[in-house]
């Protein structure tokens, strides 16, 4: 199993980050990054959603199921199709004096029939997922603190 983990410190309340995070439909007019994200089913909390995203020159595209719990406050993901189907994205929000601590964590058995630790870890897990994880929390940060 491999565990990529990406975290921010914001200087805003979790609510804020929060709303920003689980706005999925959103992410492209926000998150210059990201190509599309289409809302294709939708049942309050729980929603499916194709997305798509730029790691460099590379477009990259999953489905996903997404479950937003704004009460604890967390975002949860299952892929659900492409490269990184079966891998399970938490954002994890955690409160700290200056605003909230926010680390999205990725989890991901790789399917590959060869060299499937290496190819997994450098190059889907530390290129592709902490490149685009990274750019979200960056853009996330920026938004949210101009909004506090």
């Amino acid at each position: 199993m491999t565990v990529t983990r990406n975290t921010v410190e914001i200087a805003a309340p979790a609510a804020a980050v929060f709303a920003l995070g689980a706005a999925t439909e959103r992410w492209p007019e926000i998150l210059p990054h990201y190509r599309y994200v289409r809302v294709l089913r939708d049942d309050g909390p729980k929603r499916v959603v194709a997305m798509g995203a730029w790691q460099d020159v590379f477009p990259i595209r999953w489905v996903a199921e997404q479950i937003n719990d704004p009460a604890v406050p967390h975002i949860r993901f299952r892929h659900l199709r492409g490269w990184t189907r079966g891998m399970d994205v938490e954002w994890i929000f955690e409160p700290f004096a200056g605003g909230t601590r926010v680390t999205i964590e990725h989890r991901l058995e790789f399917r590959f029939p060869v060299a499937a630790e290496w190819l997994g870890r450098r190059l889907v897990s530390d290129y592709f997922v902490h490149g685009v994880a990274a750019k979200t929390l960056a853009r996330v940060k920026v938004l949210a603190e101009a909004r506090a």
